[in-house]
């Protein structure tokens, strides 16, 4: 993220300060941010981290990160050297390494569905700021919500089709998790993280 950053600041078509917000208004950047911010506090045995559901939610996010990138947003642009390397990090590599952390430790059993609507809150709240922030800046960090171009009404629907992906894969998640859960020993599940 920090490489991402430099390259953003050096290539930066706007103000410093505008590019630093620009930067901070990605969801591909945020979600990385919240990922490094987990493990670093997993390293620590921050254990108020480790409960049940919050590694589920992480993962569903950084899915939606990987899965949109690689189907909407790939396409748009052909990153080079130390870019190219960034972006398959943040948006292919990190993603994956959480799925793989998220089904060796994760407490399947213990993760509900009705925590999914308690995990809408984060791409929710990031939908709000960038549509509001959107509003007076002109800068959307991406095409499917970018209003100056497509209107109002059909970044809202393409918004609200990302959510209900969002809801889907969480989910998916969640269903998959209680199936890994039944096939796993009990002294591997009470090990944690």
């Amino acid at each position: 993220m920090i490489t991402q950053f430099v390259l953003m600041l050096q290539n930066r078509v706007a103000e410093v300060p505008e590019t630093v917000i620009r930067f901070f208004s990605f969801f591909t950047i945020t979600t990385n941010i919240l990922a490094a911010f987990y493990f670093t506090l997993i390293c620590f045995r921050i254990s108020s981290v480790n409960k049940s559901g919050i590694l589920t939610a992480l993962t569903a996010s950084i899915f939606m990160v990987g899965i949109v990138y690689q189907i909407v947003l790939r396409g748009l642009w052909q990153p080079a050297g130390m870019q190219l390397v960034v972006d398959e990090l943040l948006h292919s590599v990190n993603p994956i390494l959480v799925i793989i952390f998220w089904y060796l430790y994760e407490n399947h059993s213990m993760v509900r569905y009705s925590q999914i609507k308690f995990w809408l809150i984060y791409p929710l709240s990031y939908l709000i700021y960038i549509l509001v922030r959107g509003s007076f800046s002109n800068f959307y960090p991406y095409p499917f919500v970018n209003v100056a171009k497509i209107g109002f009404a059909q970044a809202c629907i393409n918004s609200t089709i990302l959510e209900l992906i969002f809801i889907i894969v969480a989910c998916l998640f969640i269903l998959i998790g209680k199936r890994i859960e039944k096939r796993r020993p009990a002294q591997f599940v009470s090990q944690g993280v």
